[in-house]
């Protein structure tokens, strides 16, 4: 089991599609792995073994989902207990382009309380602890992801971003954690924080994995009036290139600080 674990997605992925790995044998490891969570990385587990892994881009492959993502039959809490017991009539367009890709939902991870906090410590359900050290914080608001991906309790989690509830908990625990362009991901059936400024992202354990999940949850969704209604760019491509000569990189001066 812990070969399967230090498998990357991509990687994984190709195995299952090929044939060479049993979908429901690398479930059940991820399964067993996020059972021994004592990080409080989740609130509650999903039963993805009862649905049959699709022959998608993820086909197979296990996912944590922030807990603001509503996911119809299953308790939505926003880390509030506010909304304990809460199970949503529908599912957030990016889960369900999850289950189209063919990955199966693992479990909802922990967060800040409507996602307001920096550190997850502010969960009506109690505090996630960083793996690298439990008397640490995973970072916020979705340090429940970061923290269930950095401990090799899922191999991937999605989480939403509004002022670095992603990139934040990234650094913190060193994951990739990315916030794509506001629009780029669709915000429908995500429990709304600043609507202006929240974005859905990827949480990984490498740059091509992040890659991977973004290319699945984005693109444009007429459910979502503020979604960019263009083709997505080709980030896997752009990831598995792997050379950055000739490329053009824009920075923003003014976010260079000291």
């Amino acid at each position: 089991m812990g070969e399967l674990l230090q498998l990357s997605v991509a990687e994984a992925a190709a195995r299952i599609a090929a044939g060479d790995l049993s979908a429901t044998e690398y479930f059940e490891a991820w399964q067993a792995a996020a059972a021994g969570d004592e990080l409080n990385a989740y609130l509650c587990a999903v039963d993805g073994a009862a649905h049959e892994a699709g022959s998608g881009p993820l086909g197979g492959i296990p996912v944590a989902v922030k807990d603001i993502f509503c996911t119809e039959g299953t308790p939505t809490t926003a880390g509030s207990r506010i909304l304990e017991g809460y199970e949503p009539p529908y599912t957030a367009t990016a889960v369900r382009k999850l289950d189209a890709a063919g990955a199966r939902v693992l479990g909802k991870t922990n967060m800040d309380e409507f996602a307001m906090g920096s550190s997850t410590e502010h969960s009506g359900y109690g505090p996630t602890h960083n793996p690298w050290d439990v008397e640490r914080i995973p970072g916020g608001s979705g340090g429940g992801s970061s923290a269930a991906v950095s401990a090799f309790e899922a191999p991937l989690a999605i989480g939403t971003d509004t002022g670095g509830s992603i990139r934040q908990p990234g650094a913190v625990t060193g994951t990739v954690g990315v916030k794509p362009t506001y629009g780029g991901v669709s915000r429908y059936g995500l429990i709304a924080l600043a609507s202006s400024l929240d974005q859905a992202g990827p949480c990984t354990r490498t740059v091509l994995d992040a890659a991977l999940l973004h290319e699945v949850i984005g693109g444009h969704d007429p459910l979502d009036s503020t979604s960019i209604d263009q083709p997505l760019p080709p980030v896997v491509e752009a990831a598995r290139r792997g050379d950055v000569r000739g490329m053009r990189i824009g920075l923003v001066k003014e976010l260079g600080g000291e």
